[in-house]
């Protein structure tokens, strides 16, 4: 008999404090940087008891990712970005070769163990783990897939869906980035901090709580396959139908809006930039209000309910009259004033800004816990998005390495302490 067979299931919670709307989930987490892992800490945010795999002796490479922190005497650093990303989670180690029976044994009693198993390495192919297998294990076992370009069995070239990729080049594949930048010439531009991952795994994020739901009603395990450049293509939204239905294109504009107006970033008098939002009729004569104009003269139909209106002789008048009206007076005048007239007006804020903003604590976005790696207070985001009832919270700070195998071990999969310590001795846990 299989040793998993002999194991009984332990409700979730067993670690983590009961809080949040997903308490009782308990999730596996096998993949590195970004959009799996990303996907996992938004389970465990609120309430999902958190399980991170990783290599002994090596670890996640979002660890060592630059800037570093430093513990208070100096003898100990993590990554920023694992002090952020990586509360709420149980670091456990283990030899991820599945050639190795103890190994492969100790997996699949993790298996049994939890609801959720997330993984963007594509492990079943490469270890040679069949689906059959796992459910076998656990019949309502959810599996969160996240890759480049998806996995073949739900459809799409194998070639292609065997390509490595990161955040850049999903951006690029997807149709995304080609509209992304100032007009042709100008070479199309990369979004930066990594925002194809976050999307990626807000979706898969999305499709777990949904078969988790699925599940609770009486369904089976499955697969949730998400692939990168698929979240920013769904995002790309009607130019799908646009193009496939009436042939459109749609084209680099630079920092505006193509199609209505005033959409467009502008330099205050200050040196600061400000984009202005109006779209519809009636937003749009509100914004003419705002900025001194004739409303007979800029009509809307004229200059600004159309790609055709935008880019019109009037349209083009109307785009340099906002330029100099945001020129004539400093940032946070121009937003104060329009915001007399309800027009969305955003000054461009770098971080540090807005940390110093009271809205943001008052809105409770800052969360303080102690990293387990630094020894400290470390000072983080918060919590999005915001639950009157189950709110989400930071029970612990990110793990030291393989600080959770032990117990885990023990607690959860029924190892004795000599059986940890061989497998220990053995270097397929640490």
């Amino acid at each position: 008999m299989n040793r998993w067979e002999k194991l009984s299931r332990i409700p979730a919670p067993h670690f983590a404090p009961k809080f949040g709307p997903l308490t009782g989930m308990r999730v596996l987490l096998s993949g590195t940087v970004v959009a799996a892992p990303f996907a996992a800490q938004l389970l465990a945010d609120f309430g999902a008891e958190l399980i991170q795999i990783e290599f002994p002796k090596i670890g996640d490479a979002y660890r060592y990712q630059s800037p570093q922190l430093f513990k208070e005497d100096g003898e100990g650093q993590t990554s920023a970005a694992w002090a952020q990303g990586a509360r709420n989670r149980m670091s456990f180690t283990l030899n991820t070769n599945m050639s190795i029976p103890e190994a492969k044994e100790i997996f699949f009693c993790l298996i049994k163990q939890v609801d959720v198993w997330l993984e963007n390495m594509v492990w079943l192919k490469k270890l040679g783990i069949e689906l059959k297998d796992l459910w076998e294990v656990n019949p309502k076992l959810i599996i969160g897939h996240s890759s480049g370009f998806g996995r073949p069995q739900f459809g799409g070239n194998e070639e292609t869906c065997d390509r490595p990729s990161y955040d850049p080049i999903g951006q690029a594949e997807s149709g995304f980035m080609s509209i992304n930048g100032d007009p042709e010439p100008e070479p199309p531009r990369y979004a930066a901090s990594f925002v194809n991952d976050y999307l990626t795994a807000t979706f898969l994020f999305g499709g777990i709580c949904a078969a988790y739901i699925n599940v609770l009603n009486g369904g089976m395990g499955q697969e949730v396959d998400m692939a990168q450049v698929e979240a920013f293509a769904r995002v790309l939204d009607d130019q799908w139908i646009s193009h496939i239905e009436a042939g459109v294109l749609k084209k680099r504009a630079g920092n505006r809006v193509p199609i209505f107006q005033p959409a467009s970033l502008h330099q205050a008098g200050d040196g600061r930039w400000c984009f202005i939002g109006a779209f519809g009729k009636s937003v749009y004569y509100r914004a003419i209000e705002g900025l001194g104009l004739d409303p007979e003269y800029f009509k809307w139909e004229e200059a600004g309910n159309s790609f055709e209106a935008v880019w019109s002789d009037k349209g083009k008048e109307l785009y340099e009259e906002t330029n100099k009206w945001f020129a004539a007076r400093p940032a946070q005048e121009a937003q104060e004033h329009m915001n007399k007239y309800k027009i969305p007006v955003g000054i461009v804020r770098n971080i540090k800004e807005i940390y110093e903003d009271p809205h943001w604590h008052d809105r409770k976005n800052f969360v303080k816990y102690h990293d387990q790696t630094l020894d400290r207070e470390v000072e983080a985001f918060g919590f999005v998005p915001k639950f009157s009832q189950t709110p989400g919270n930071a029970w612990r700070g990110a793990p030291r390495l393989g600080q959770d195998t032990s117990t885990i071990m023990k607690e959860l999969l029924g190892y004795s302490e000599e059986e940890v310590n061989s497998l220990k001795g053995k270097n397929i846990i640490d």
